[in-house]
């Protein structure tokens, strides 16, 4: 389906995808493709047939706590749309896959067995000229059984404080810009945090570095090359953060996936959470 170099087979061509549109299209719930963006405005007017539209902002957030959601309602949202715990489902969104990589996260947190991302994300879909259409699938509801939450996966506020102390290696996939605290946020984005800058000890391993212009991942020896030069190793757990998350799930997906690194947690409350901390521990500049 992809590159045999990764570790896991989670990867798969937008050349498959267009193969088995019309098992994509089928109501059997035995595939499933589902477009994951900011907000659905984009996924309306063109997406890839058969793909069902989910809203990362909207219906795979909580929207009092701002967390992920509850397994109920994580799996009330896959139910409604025909999706089993047995499905095979492809993921793919904007930004070079941001928000599609979180819900790969999101869904492995709770135990789905048989989720994929498609390289290259939407981008790559439009630009190759891959089918596309307006129409919005209607499939059978079934029930979704989930599992977990599975939490080794998963990192929060007191285990970075932890991470801290422990010396274990940090990665923000920030930009620069973010990293040193000149910017809140990239430009255009809301600004969630008081206080700008990085955790003390992280490395800026930017999620731009991960991916090809074209927006599919880079090489497994390219990856590890990325990493091991700034010393994240598959020998000690490593935390991977952003802003809220999603970026940070580009770098576990990764590190995790694609590189097969044991132990990777995705700090998803990120800056958003760190930044706004009283007295937390915060550093400013380059960090080099």
């Amino acid at each position: 389906m992809s590159n045999s170099d990764y570790a896991k087979d989670v990867l798969v061509t937008a050349d498959w995808v267009e193969d088995n549109l019309d098992k994509f299209e089928s109501d059997d719930p035995e595939y499933r493709l589902v477009e994951v963006d900011v907000d659905t405005e984009a996924y309306d007017d063109a997406h890839a047939p058969g793909a069902i539209g989910f809203n990362w902002e909207t219906q795979l957030q909580d929207q009092t706590q701002r967390d992920i959601l509850e397994k109920e309602d994580f799996a009330d949202l896959l139910g409604s749309h025909g999706i089993t715990e047995d499905s095979t489902v492809v993921l793919y969104g904007d930004n070079s896959n941001w928000f599609a990589a979180y819900t790969y996260w999101q869904f492995k947190y709770y135990g789905h067995r048989d989720v994929r991302l498609l390289d290259g994300g939407r981008d790559y879909w439009l630009d190759n000229d891959y089918p596309t259409t307006d129409e919005e699938p209607n499939f059978s509801e079934v029930e979704y059984d989930a599992r977990g939450p599975f939490e080794g996966i998963r990192a929060y506020r007191d285990d970075v404080q932890k991470a801290i102390d422990r010396g274990v290696p940090l990665v923000d996939v920030r930009s620069p810009e973010e990293f040193s605290g000149e910017v809140l946020a990239p430009p255009g984005l809301q600004e969630t945090a008081q206080r700008g800058g990085h955790i003390p000890g992280a490395s800026n391993v930017s999620w731009a570095a991960t991916v090809n212009p074209d927006g599919t991942f880079k090489s497994a020896e390219e990856l590890s090359e990325l990493y091991e030069s700034e010393g994240v190793t598959n020998d000690q757990e490593v935390v991977a953060y952003c802003r809220i998350g999603e970026r940070s799930s580009i770098a576990w997906f990764a590190l995790s996936e694609l590189l097969g690194y044991d132990n990777v947690v995705n700090y998803d409350g990120s800056w958003t959470e760190w930044g706004n901390l009283v007295d937390a521990p915060i550093e400013t500049g380059s960090g080099n």
